[in-house]
């Protein structure tokens, strides 16, 4: 089961995932991030998958609704902390150039 925490340092939130995204887990992790960025307004969000152990397909389009939703309110969005395996996930999907990978492996 995937779990997130939220902390927010000024104008950045920091979501902190761990566990294993994956369809049903992403629809619960959106909805509670989505509430905060839209009740906090940050100016940048740092998706942070150090804790996170499988992610399947789900968990691309977690990052690419929260780009989007970043986009719509004029924040940015960062991910870090992926595993070999995600970053992989990652590069074959495209996300590394519209979306600012730091601090990952093989990315």
């Amino acid at each position: 089961m995937a779990e997130c925490r939220l902390e927010q340092s000024g104008t950045v939130l920091a979501v902190y995932l761990s566990g294993e995204i994956d369809h049903h887990a992403a629809g619960r992790l959106r909805e509670q991030i989505d509430a905060r960025i839209l009740a906090a307004s940050p100016e940048r969000v740092v998706l942070d998958f150090g804790g996170v152990g499988f992610m399947d397909s789900s968990g691309i389009g977690l990052i690419l609704g929260r780009y989007r939703l970043l986009q719509d309110t004029g924040g940015v969005l960062a991910v870090q902390g992926v595993s070999a395996q995600i970053a992989k996930m990652l590069r074959l999907s495209g996300i590394g150039s519209i979306i600012t990978l730091e601090g990952s492996a093989n990315v």
